[in-house]
């Protein structure tokens, strides 16, 4: 499996702010990253709607 195809600065946020190793993310299957990046999405639009 070949790693993401992303900006080393776009990896860092990610990593970042899904918790997890930077060496993790970049391998991580794509349609895993997309559901982590739903969830993230959908916590943020609730904590943004509470306040």
């Amino acid at each position: 499996m070949r790693p993401l195809q992303i900006s080393a600065d776009t990896a860092l946020k990610l990593a970042e702010k899904l918790n997890v190793p930077l060496e993790q993310l970049m391998h991580m299957p794509q349609h895993i990253l997309m559901q982590k990046l739903a969830e993230l999405a959908k916590e943020e639009s609730k904590d943004g709607a509470s306040e």
